[in-house]
């Protein structure tokens, strides 16, 4: 699918400060891929980098948009990172620099988490104790 993820510098601030309002301050990064191959590449690459604490890959889903003037119909893969909310911004950065299509999907949201799966994710991308224990 082809959002705007509008991220310029003010929308990263903006981004980040709503995050972080989130209890346990973890955030899920949602994107989409036309291939299953560069979904699991964005996953890996976002977790080797601690860039999120894990990574989901799921599909094929069908999706439907508007792109250019005409309603499309795509099959897709659908990425979803949990990270903590200081990282949201470099996470979709980098994201965005990974992706094939123009204007990517890139949606963050700001999730409730228990405190214990909250700490492992911070942990885990903050490289503190206990990172890389599993959820």
């Amino acid at each position: 699918m082809h959002a705007d993820d509008g991220a310029g510098d003010g929308a990263r601030h903006n981004v980040q400060a709503r995050a972080e309002d989130a209890v346990g301050g973890i955030v899920e990064i949602r994107t989409m891929f036309a291939a299953r191959g560069e979904a699991e590449g964005c996953a890996r690459a976002l977790v080797d980098r601690r860039l999120a604490a894990c990574v989901q890959v799921e599909g094929p889903v069908q999706s439907t948009y508007r792109w250019r003037g005409a309603v499309e119909r795509a099959e897709e893969f659908r990425c979803t990172a949990k990270t903590a909310a200081a990282l949201a911004a470099e996470c979709m950065a980098a994201i965005r620099r990974m992706h094939a299509y123009d204007t990517p999907e890139v949606l963050v949201a700001a999730v409730a988490a228990s405190p214990a799966y909250a700490a492992w994710v911070r942990e885990s991308v903050g490289g503190g104790p206990g990172a890389g224990g599993g959820p």
